[in-house]
C-alpha cells in the first residue's frame, strides 16, 4: 500500500537521521487531540533538560491535557501552550507565540530545532466538487490547511536561521494519500495535502544548502475524530463503507502505532528530505 513512488532507496542514515536525545525546541500543530497529541507526547519523551514544547491548537482544554500527559513522561522540559485559531492567525501573531516561547533562552543553546505541521480538517465532505461553490468556504479551508502553514513555517525557520550547523532543522508535514489520488466527496482534502505537500517538497529543493531537512509523513488510517466524521458524513457510499470496513475488522490504525513508525522512519533516516513517506512504505 505504499503511497509514492518516489520513496525508494533511503538516505544514509548520516544525512537525515534525527536524534530527538537533545535539547530541542519543538513545535506541534493540532496537538490538543489525536495524532497531534500522541506525537508530540511520544517524541518529547525523548527530550534533554533545556528543551521547550510548544503546542498549537483551538481547544485550550485539549492543549492542557497533552501538555500534562508530556510532563508525566518528561518533567525535565518547558511546555508551552497556545490557543490559536490557524485559520485567521497573522504572522504578527505567530512571530509573537515564537518569542514568548523562547523568551530569554539563548538559541544557541538548541541542538534541534523541529516543528511538526499536523493541524488539519476535512473540509465539507456531504458535496460533490461541482458543488462547492462558496469562495468564503474555500478561502477559509485553505487559510487553516496551507496558508498559516506556510506563514508559521516560514516564521519558524526564520527564527532558526542564525543557529548555524549546531542546531539541526526539522521541518515535519503531515501529509496524506489523499495527495496523491483523489478520493470521492474529499475535495477539500485532497486539494488542500496536494497544495501543501507541494509546497514543502519545494522547501527540501530550496533550503537543502541551509541544512533544512523536510519530512512529509502520511500516517495511514487512523482513529481519530477525522475519520470517524468521514465515515458518518460523506456523500460517497464507497468511502463510508471502507471506513467502516477497518473499524469492523480492527485494521484501522492506532495513534500509538502510526507514531512509534513515524519515530522510527525519522530516527533512522529511512527518507531523502523533501518525500512523500506513508505508514505502510516501511
Amino acid at each position: 500500500m505504499s503511497s509514492s513512488a518516489e520513496s525508494t532507496t533511503p538516505a544514509s542514515t548520516s544525512e537525515t537521521a534525527v536524534n530527538f536525545e537533545q535539547v530541542t525546541y519543538f513545535l506541534v500543530t493540532g496537538a490538543s487531540r489525536g495524532i497531534g497529541a500522541k506525537m508530540a507526547i511520544e517524541t518529547a519523551r525523548k527530550f534533554k533538560p533545556g528543551s521547550i514544547v510548544v503546542l498549537l491548537a483551538r481547544s485550550a482544554s485539549g492543549l492542557e491535557q497533552t501538555r500534562s500527559d508530556i510532563l508525566s513522561v518528561n518533567p525535565h522540559v518547558t511546555v508551552v501552550t497556545s490557543s490559536v485559531d490557524l485559520a485567521t492567525a497573522s504572522k504578527e501573531l505567530l512571530n509573537q507565540i515564537l518569542d514568548k516561547s523562547i523568551g530569554k533562552t539563548s538559541l544557541d543553546q538548541f541542538q534541534l530545532a523541529c516543528v511538526i505541521h499536523n493541524v488539519g480538517t476535512i473540509g465539507n465532505v456531504e458535496r460533490k466538487a461541482v458543488e462547492l461553490d462558496d469562495h468564503a468556504e474555500w478561502q477559509d479551508y485553505f487559510g487553516t490547511n496551507v496558508f498559516t502553514v506556510a506563514v508559521l513555517n516560514s516564521c519558524f525557520l526564520r527564527k532558526f536561521s542564525g543557529t548555524g550547523e549546531g542546531c539541526k532543522k526539522l521541518v515535519v508535514n503531515i501529509t496524506s494519500k489523499a495527495c496523491l489520488a483523489p478520493f470521492q466527496s474529499m475535495t477539500y482534502y485532497c486539494a488542500g495535502k496536494a497544495a501543501r505537500e507541494m509546497y514543502f517538497r519545494v522547501l527540501a529543493e530550496e533550503e537543502a544548502e541551509a541544512g533544512v531537512t523536510v519530512l512529509n509523513y502520511s500516517p495511514g488510517p487512523v482513529e481519530t475524530e477525522m475519520t470517524v466524521d468521514i465515515q458518518s458524513r460523506s456523500n460517497a457510499p464507497a468511502i463510508r463503507e471502507y471506513f467502516k470496513n477497518l473499524r469492523d475488522t480492527t485494521t484501522i490504525l492506532t495513534t500509538e502505532q502510526t507514531t512509534a513508525k513515524f519515530l522510527h522512519i525519522l530516527q533512522n533516516g529511512l527518507f531523502k528530505s523533501g518525500d512523500h513517506v506513508d505508514y505502510y512504505d516501511h
